[in-house]
Order: C-alpha cells, then structure tokens, then sequence
C-alpha cells in the first residue's frame, strides 16, 4: 500500500515537472513568435514532451494558451512581490503612493513588451476561439491586480489629506487602467497612420498618469 502511494506520489511530481515543462516552453515561443505561429507541436519538441502527451494534459492548443498566459502573469507577479509593501512605500502620502504604483504601467511598457505585445494578441485570440468566461477564472486570478494596493494607497490619502473624499475610486481605476493598458498595447503594435508619432510613447503614458493624480489630488496646496 505504502508503495503504491509513493509510485502516485512520484507519477504525480513527474507529471508537474512535465506541465511546467511545457508551460516555460510555450511562454518563451508565444513571447518570442505569437501565439498563432506557435504550433503544439513546436511546444512538445521545445519541452521534450511528447506531443501525444502534451494534448493529455491539456487538451488543446487554445488551453496550453492559457495556462502559459497564466504562467507569465504568475512569473511577472514574483518580480514586483513585496515592492509595494515595504516600510518606506507605506510611509509615503496616499497620493505618492498612488502615484508611484501607476507608474507601473510605464515600467510594463519600458521593460516588458514581449509580454505586453503577447496580452493583446491572447484578448484577440480568446475572442477569435470563443473561449467561455468560466475557463479563463485561473488566468484573471493571476493578472497583477494593482487595485487592492491602490485602493489602499488612496484611504491613506483620505486619512492624511492628501487626495480628494469624493472620488469613485472603482470608476477611477478602471477608466485610468484600462486607457494606460490600451496605450501600451498601441505603441507595442506600432505606428500605423501617417500622423502617428510614437517617439514619446512613455512621456504620453506619464502625461495620462499625472491627470490622474491631479484628478484624485486634495485641493489644498500639498506636496506628493
């Protein structure tokens, strides 16, 4: 019996080691050619699976899309773990706090645009496949949600004066988030008309971040 449980033990890890396997693979070549280009096949040869093997685990192409959808959110996730919760940060006003944490967009535009380039292509693909809003629960679980934090950030504002009362802080985040998100996947994709301009990308991206901080400011004269 007891050998029995350490051979599914041992059936179990392997089979991890396998999805992560192919999960790592995925994300470099989704990253790297889209997610269209990309062919099960081209995964199992990456991650030395069998591609028998690989549609066992996860059934088809457009779910190992995203499972590694998931899995770079989750990676993304642990570089900026803890960034916002140290001692310094929280002693910053509310409104430098939210100032700070919006900036975040930037640093995803700056340092990260495989992967920003590859979120619109995975919103694009989702709607082409019509992949139902129940399957995606484990991928929006793993999105960075930068609104608890900000919420945050802006009921210390409220405590220390710092920040307007009045805001509908849910309708502010959402109209500031999705507009900087849609940014970056713009200047990502490139000029397309002739009076495109995208040669101060981030100094747009600041520009929306400040109206927002100056919307949510107290009106009092008040240092961020």
């Amino acid at each position: 019996m007891e050998k029995d449980i350490q051979n599914e033990f041992s059936a179990e890890s392997l089979k991890a080691k396998r999805i992560n396997s192919a999960l790592a693979a995925g994300a470099e070549l989704f990253l790297e050619k889209g997610i269209e280009s990309v062919k099960m096949t081209d995964i199992a040869e990456a991650s030395g699976i069998g591609v028998a093997t690989l549609y066992r685990y996860f059934g088809t192409k457009t779910r190992i899309a995203a499972d590694v959808m998931t899995f770079l959110w989750n990676d993304l996730r642990s570089l900026y773990a803890g960034v916002f919760d140290s001692e310094v940060f929280k002693a910053q006003s509310g409104l430098k706090q939210l100032s700070d944490l919006m900036q975040m967009f930037v640093v995803l535009y700056r340092n990260h645009k495989s992967f920003m380039r590859l979120l619109g292509e995975f919103d694009r693909f989702v709607i082409s496949e019509g992949l139902p809003k129940e399957e995606l629960a484990e991928y929006e679980s793993s999105v960075i949600d930068f609104y608890p934090v900000l919420e945050r950030a802006y009921k210390t504002g409220c405590e220390d004066g710092s920040v307007r009362g009045d805001v509908d802080f849910r309708l502010f985040y959402m109209t500031f988030a999705h507009a900087l998100t849609e940014m970056c996947k713009k200047f990502i994709n490139g000029e397309i008309l002739p009076s495109d301009d995208f040669s101060c990308a981030e100094r747009e991206l600041e520009l929306l971040i400040e109206t927002a901080v100056a919307y949510v400011k107290n009106n009092r004269d008040r240092e961020v």
